[in-house]
């Protein structure tokens, strides 16, 4: 994959959503890609569409949730003779309960996944993109990284976490020719609410308004390709952007409260 002069990226998550549409993403503007997720069936139909068009595709089925996944993943990589030049941490966990109600098994996951292998991954890829002073790194977190979430309090912060991280990243990282975006879209069209046990949200239940999952690729792509730190997808997620930055935290906790409530 590395032979020519196509550069490789790592897309986590991959199996479906905004993973799926991002890795098309990358194939149509000249990326070779590595796949990595749960599902291999999903991942093997996707690697045999972008192969069609030209891009080199690696699949490797893993569980991020599980500790020491992140490595392993880097080492399946490296050991392959691959290298990342785009790296694009995707995966990502939620679920719809109150926290002491909630599956102490589920939120250890979702810290793993969001948080811990995200963050794993990131520090095994850069310093080889620092060495090479080429690089670019998308995290993945979400309209919720701007304020708390009643209802999906884990998910909320562990968003907030990814925001923060990235934002300092793309700070240190200034003149080493490596760029970090934050992607944050709000609400899309995926897979994801029904696999958080989520559809009967009210959110999930205007399914019509919500962004589709390609758009938030493209508009991701864009801002990754210009090494913008933040881009937020959608008139209406700005606004709940700003909400969640600038108004009274009483009100932004309403906010999300209704958005979750599932009556």
């Amino acid at each position: 994959m590395n032979d020519g002069n196509r550069p490789v990226a790592l897309v986590t998550g991959a199996s479906a959503g905004i993973g799926t549409e991002l890795a098309r993403e990358l194939a149509r503007h000249g990326h070779d890609l590595v796949l990595a997720a749960r599902s291999l069936a999903p991942m093997e139909a996707l690697a045999a569409e972008l192969q069609a068009i030209g891009a080199a595709t690696t699949v490797i089925p893993i569980d991020l949730s599980k500790p020491g996944a992140a490595a392993a993943l880097a080492e399946d990589i490296a050991s392959r003779g691959l290298t990342i030049d785009v790296l694009v941490n995707n995966a990502g966990l939620g679920a719809l309960a109150r926290f002491d109600r909630a599956d102490p098994a589920r939120i250890s996951e979702i810290l793993q996944v969001n948080i811990a292998a995200l963050t794993e991954l990131t520090r095994l890829l850069l310093p080889g993109m620092i060495a090479r002073r080429r690089g670019r790194i998308m995290l993945v977190a979400s309209v919720a990284a701007f304020q708390p979430g009643p209802h999906m309090a884990v998910y909320f912060a562990s968003k907030a976490y990814v925001l923060s991280l990235g934002e300092a990243l793309a700070h240190e990282l200034r003149g080493t020719g490596v760029s970090v975006t934050v992607l944050c879209p709000g609400a899309t069209a995926t897979n994801f609410f029904t696999v958080a046990g989520a559809d009967h949200m009210v959110v999930a239940r205007r399914s019509w308004r919500m962004m589709h999952a390609d758009r938030v690729a493209r508009l991701g792509f864009r801002a990754l390709a210009a090494g913008r730190p933040v881009v937020v997808t959608g008139l209406s997620n700005r606004l709940l952007a700003l909400l969640g930055r600038f108004v009274p935290h009483w009100v932004s906790l309403r906010v999300a409260e209704l958005l979750m409530s599932t009556e």
